[in-house]
């Protein structure tokens, strides 16, 4: 028996030996641009809607909705969610995005922001190559039907609220191989993405094309990229950038050296954080205060910021606590509030469930050990309670009042906390001067999928095991329930990935949202400048218009974005539009230009495809926010959210608002607005993340969530009402003198 075992594995280590993966190509983008009839429309479309709303206020430029944030599956997180195992449908490389971007979404602009942790030089190239082609079909460059951008994300995971500066993505305005860094910046270390670039145990190699045998190309595939990505060697530390070969992995794990080698190669890029209060692998009581010193900022590459994505939404500030730091130093759990639930308080719950004697000191020393193992173990926390399942957690850890929150809610690291900070290291205080963008983080090739909600699967990041037995296969399994907690460093080993909350995550996943640009003209450089000027704004998806002015500045009016030096008190007008409503299907030219079967693959039988019907804007949030004078100055007074509400008339014509601020000139400090424009509510996938049933108070007692894997048909949508919105860039204001 030992021989024939021997001789099987023997056998196994040959035909593995003999099984070569390929490595995906960028794919060929389709060589038709959108009819010049179709793109003048748009603007057409909006200077009607203008016109209705405002007669005499002709628009002086063009809004343009595009997604600063897609990955491919030259990502290998993105890779692994098309795995079969995963129900995943298969490549899609960044031809893909550019189709999809063009045919489906219809978006005037895009970036390709795959992970730098796992890009090959080979793949660096194709995705340069790849941009290249999707601008050269987009016809005349001053007037193309979409512009695209190339970039990377810098994937930076710290374990601890010190460590951590989490995700940035990286915008470059050229294309050009000489215009361009010869490679990507990346964080890339043993954490998440680092890891997913490492090979797994022999067994698993064997194991996993054994047991899904039609599908094992797939699998040798995505072991054909662990290897290449590996085998890149690390640049070495302290060299200029320029003077480093391609063919390196160059590393920065901290912003500073990220912005330090973009200084050295010189090229004009911008720098977005997003994904900020994403608690998935972002430590709890992470703040952006550490990110407004001079050497973490670089004030002119970091001048926007996401405030939602299809991970979530990151606006909105709370001064609730998910841990408490002692002044010893020393991180505890905190106890509840009536609008949040600490997950390290659950845990300590989870385990007084289990005690034969709850009322009893023993039991109430192991509830007290759970809550702390809890805060011990970080983002892993939910390993320390054995056997404790999804349902178990009820919504502990999220935002309860926020909208479309991201999982696991870090306040902290919000863009309103943002605005309210002041850096006082220096003589000259800082501050942050973000833009507000929103956009996609979408890992299918998919840039701009908020246009419907359909295809909860495909158009966002969902997802899971096709069965029990593969989950059973690739999820963790800390064991039985016990009666105690456990350490975690006790907690069987894991990849880095199966230490996090992925299965509870998937109730949390949207599809995307979009940025808007007031722009000059459609090319790249009007596109790029209105960047420079944040004259840009977000949106949850729909294509809301919106805008936000200063009507009495100094120089005259003033768009969002502007910083002015004003005495008198302010005034302000918003004009908003409801997005257009979308007829089913798509429309005779995605389907002449990718033909049905690339149709279905890209789009799944859905396009943008506007109707003349809009929809109605109900009211108009104005949020005042005042920075800091004084260090160590509590941030929750400062912002006012909602500072003014205004409701709207009830017509697909829209909003028109104007206000004022009398208190702003004698309150000699600087002044942060910013509107949100709030649309009719409209079916949305996972707008009710956990799908809480409640008790006469108003707690969740019980949930039901929206799973990636096979515990959620593939034809549940998860749909539930959402006020899909859309976020102007604030408007700065200081006191004239400064």
């Amino acid at each position: 028996m030992r021989f024939v075992r021997a001789s099987f594995a023997l056998a196994a280590l040959v035909w593995l030996a003999a099984c070569r993966g390929e490595l995906e190509t960028g794919g060929t983008v389709t060589q038709k641009a959108q009819p010049p009839a179709a793109v003048a429309e748009r603007a057409t479309s909006q200077r009607d809607a203008l016109a209705r709303l405002t007669p005499a206020a002709p628009p002086e430029k063009q809004i343009l909705f595009g997604d600063m944030h897609v990955h491919t599956t030259f990502s290998p997180d993105a890779f692994m969610r098309t795995l079969p195992f995963m129900q995943g449908e298969g490549a899609h490389p960044p031809a893909d995005a550019c189709d999809f971007a063009r045919y489906c979404s219809a978006l005037d602009f895009w970036a390709i922001t795959d992970h730098a942790e796992g890009l090959t030089p080979g793949h660096w190239q194709q995705t340069k190559d790849v941009i290249r082609q999707c601008n050269d079909v987009a016809g005349e460059p001053k007037n193309p039907d979409m512009v695209s951008f190339l970039g990377w994300e810098w994937t930076q995971v710290g374990t601890t609220p010190q460590n951590h500066y989490g995700h940035k993505n990286v915008i470059m305005r050229e294309t050009a191989d000489d215009k361009v860094p010869k490679r990507p910046i990346s964080a890339r270390d043993d954490q998440l993405l680092g890891a997913m670039v490492q090979r797994p145990p022999l067994s698993q190699r064997l194991g996993i094309p054994l047991r899904d045998w039609a599908h094992r190309q797939r699998y040798f595939d995505f072991g054909r990229l662990q290897d290449e990505a590996r085998a890149v060697p690390i640049c070495p530390a302290g060299v200029d950038t320029r003077e480093l070969p391609a063919d390196c992995h160059e590393i920065a794990l901290e912003p500073r050296v990220l912005f330090e080698k973009l200084s050295q190669w010189g090229g004009e890029a911008l720098v977005i954080p997003h994904g900020t209060t994403w608690g998935l692998y972002t430590p709890a009581g992470t703040r952006f205060d550490k990110q407004l010193s001079s050497a973490e900022n670089d004030p002119k590459r970091q001048t926007l910021f996401e405030v939602y994505s299809g991970h979530g939404n990151s606006e909105e500030y709370r001064d609730w606590e998910a841990v408490r730091f002692g002044p010893d130093g020393k991180v505890t759990c905190p106890e509840p509030t009536d609008d949040y639930l600490p997950c390290c308080w659950r845990a300590g719950e989870l385990i007084r469930a289990r005690c034969e004697q709850p009322n009893t000191p023993e039991c109430e020393e192991r509830v007290k050990r759970a809550r702390q193992l809890y805060v011990d173990a970080g983002v892993a926390g939910h390993n320390t309670v054995p056997g404790a399942t999804v349902e178990d957690w009820l919504d502990c850890g999220q935002c309860r009042d926020c909208f479309l929150p991201a999982f696991n809610y870090r306040p902290g690291n919000s863009a309103q906390y943002a605005l309210a900070l002041t850096n006082f290291d220096d003589p000259t205080p800082k501050r942050f001067r973000f833009g507000f963008i929103s956009s996609s983080d979408n890992h299918s090739a998919r840039p701009g999928t908020g246009y419907k909600e359909y295809k909860r699967r495909m158009m966002t990041e969902a997802a899971g095991a096709k069965d029990e037995t593969w989950r059973a296969r690739i999820m963790p399994n800390t064991g039985p329930k016990t009666p105690n907690p456990i350490p975690i460093d006790e907690v069987p080993p894991l990849p880095a990935f199966q230490f996090l909350e992925f299965e509870r995550q998937a109730s949390f996943f949207m599809t995307g949202g979009l940025v808007a640009v007031h722009a000059a003209g459609r090319d790249r450089d009007a596109i790029w400048d209105a960047w420079q000027r944040r004259e840009v704004y977000g949106t949850s998806g729909p294509r809301i218009l919106l805008w936000f002015d200063l009507l009495n500045g100094p120089s005259g009016a003033a768009p969002m974005g502007s910083q002015v030096a004003m005495a008198d008190a302010p005034r302000f007008r918003v004009r908003a539009v409801g997005e257009q409503k979308q007829a089913s299907g798509c429309p005779e030219r995605s389907l002449s230009a990718l033909g049905p079967e690339r149709l279905e693959l890209l789009c799944r039988g859905e396009c943008f495809n506007p109707t003349e019907g809009r929809r109605i804007i109900t009211h108009i949030d104005v949020v005042r926010v005042r920075p800091q004078v004084r260090p160590g100055e509590p941030v929750r007074p400062l912002i006012d959210d909602p500072w003014r509400r205004f409701e709207c008339p009830k017509s697909e014509a829209g909003c028109v608002v104007e206000f004022e601020d009398p208190d702003y000139a004698t309150s000699a400090r600087e002044n942060i607005y910013y509107v949100r424009a709030v649309q009719e509510p409209t079916l949305a996938i996972n707008a009710n993340p956990l799908r809480c049933d409640y008790d006469d108070k108003g707690t969740c007692v019980k949930v039901h969530p929206c799973y990636g894997d096979y515990r959620t048909p593939l034809d549940d949508d998860c749909l539930a009402p959402a006020a899909e919105r859309a976020w102007s860039s604030p408007i700065y204001l200081q006191p004239a003198g400064g």
